[in-house]
């Protein structure tokens, strides 16, 4: 293959070594890798899209020091290989269904092994025979390795999940054959075979070899073109290679742009991502702020929210799937622009500011002002967002957020709502109303805000706010929803909001959850469906 002289290796660990990969084209992606180029197929292609989980894989990297969550020294998540591209597996260890048979034979409980003198299959693996928890099987190796990414977790904490715990987890895998009760059997099943553990010294021994500070770049020919894949480790030479290259494509999580590759064919070119710096990962409070870094996980910054604001938990959850959470940031969802998007209505319900950058210059503007049009931005050329900032006031009001979609777990909105109130007695002090898959962008609905504020919290005033929104927007009717229902809905989550915050006999969170409404082994039944 014709490489450019500068162009170095994707190097990651994968079955016990590190691989070394050269002359495949950027953005190939981890699945067609792995099935076609390894020949480790027990890892499938189902929709190629980010949604079945049929794909799902787990990624480990080091954890830092006293890291929350680490495993043995690493940081494991499940993401969907169908739609990460191979170079962001540099200088990470890559875990698929093949490796959990290799982790047999080791690390059994000695008491329980007269009991149990031979298991030739891993613990879940084990669990899901034993439960009848896979019939065609295509989507079995998936199901596995979310399974294992939980096992892992909760045997180094200690710990056991519970039912429901389970059912998040597995939220980004689709199963249409069995039903989801024997995988959730399954689940709490593993556990009480005898104990299997990932030995992760080797991986964490190989990932320190593997550590690097520059950026890494990447090259691979198309035709009789050189496309690169840029890796910069600081926001400085992010800046800087943005600034030069302002017409690469930029990379966050791949969660979109995937798709883009996957079912577009777009020819992307050259590639930015911003997955190796660090800086741009922070989520912290500043001054008088929460910082979210727009490189930022939907996972990390959607738990620093809910954290402070535990209303956020269902949106939170029912945002896309887990690995889609892991892999996905919350910056690039703002910067993709999508109307349907669940952060931006979020967001703008806490007044939240985001931050631009282009080469040392820094600028801020409100979220709103942010979008133009369909899919338009007041991003310049060679410029980039660089973070998030939500004010800290913002989040003591009372919030609330809203996801209206055909499937209750990852699927993709036909509404989202995020609202946000606080009330000076009777009286609206201060209302924040914004909507997604109301019009061609997210935004605000002023009219009704200006219907409401000043006047008291009551059915009459919620009465004007609801006219006032069919002057704010109108929805369109696509495949998701019609333009009738998107206005019916709407008006009704502000009926909600009101029923959920008035001052006089409030309903409470337990009346209007889905889990707390419906009998255990019902819920349980359609739980991840």
């Amino acid at each position: 293959m014709r490489m450019t002289p500068s162009t170095q290796p994707i190097r990651f660990f994968h079955r016990g070594r590190i691989v070394d990969v050269s002359g495949v084209h950027p953005t190939r992606s981890v699945l067609d890798w792995l099935r076609e180029d390894a020949r480790c197929t027990g890892t499938k292609e189902g929709c190629n899209e980010g949604d079945c989980g049929a794909c799902t894989v787990v990624i480990g990297e080091l954890a830092e020091a006293g890291e929350t969550g680490a495993v043995g020294g690493l940081r494991l998540q499940t993401v969907n290989a169908c739609i990460q591209f191979l170079p962001t597996l540099h200088g990470k260890a890559l875990f698929t269904v093949e490796d959990l048979k290799a982790q047999c034979g080791h690390g059994h409980d000695p008491a329980r092994h007269e009991k149990h003198p031979v298991q030739r299959l891993h613990p879940v693996q084990q669990a899901m025979v034993d439960c009848h928890g896979s019939q065609c099987g295509f989507c079995t190796p998936g199901f596995v390795m979310s399974l294992w990414s939980t096992y892992e977790h909760h045997r180094e904490g200690g710990t056991q999940p519970t039912r429901q715990q389970l059912a998040d987890d597995l939220s980004g895998n689709l199963c249409r054959c069995t039903g989801y009760r024997p995988i959730l059997d399954a689940g709490q099943r593993m556990f009480d075979l005898p104990g299997v553990r990932l030995d992760t010294a080797p991986v964490v021994q190989a990932l320190a070899g593997l550590r690097h500070d520059a950026t890494f770049d990447y090259a691979a020919p198309l035709g009789q073109r050189i496309d690169h894949f840029h890796a910069p480790t600081t926001l400085a030479e992010l800046a800087a290679l943005r600034e030069a290259k302002p017409g690469a494509q930029l990379l966050a999580g791949s969660t979109d742009v995937g798709l883009w590759v996957n079912k577009q064919f777009r020819d992307l070119g050259d590639i930015i991502s911003v997955g190796d710096v660090a800086e741009m990962k922070v989520v912290e409070e500043r001054a008088d702020s929460l910082y979210i870094g727009a490189g930022a996980s939907l996972e990390n910054a959607f738990r620093a929210l809910v954290r402070r604001v535990p209303s956020l938990t269902d949106v939170w959850l029912r945002f896309a799937s887990p690995p889609i959470r892991n892999a996905g940031t919350m910056g690039g969802n703002v910067a993709n622009g999508s109307p349907i998007g669940d952060s931006p209505p979020v967001l703008m319900a806490l007044d939240a500011e985001i931050e631009l950058r282009r080469g040392e210059r820094v600028r801020r503007m409100p979220l709103p002002d942010f979008y133009v049009d369909y899919m338009k931005n007041r991003l310049e050329p060679g410029e980039f967002v660089q973070g998030l900032a939500v004010p800290l006031a913002a989040l003591t009001r009372q919030v609330r957020a809203y996801k209206i979609s055909k499937r209750f777990d990852c699927d993709i909105s036909a509404l989202c709502a995020g609202f946000s109130i606080a009330l000076d007695g009777e009286v609206v002090k201060e209302i924040r109303l914004a909507f997604g898959g109301m019009a061609a962008t997210v935004k605000r609905a002023a009219q009704a805000e200006a219907a409401l504020a000043g006047k008291p919290w009551t059915q009459a005033s919620v009465n004007a706010a609801k006219l006032a929104l069919a002057q704010d927007f109108k929805p369109l009717t696509d495949m998701r929803a019609s333009a009738d229902y998107r206005l019916q809905v709407a008006q009704n989550l502000l009926q909600r909001l009101w029923l959920e915050t008035r001052t006089q006999d409030p309903l409470p969170v337990e009346a209007t959850s889905v889990w707390s409404v419906m009998p255990h082994e019902t819920s349980a039944s359609v739980e991840g469906a």
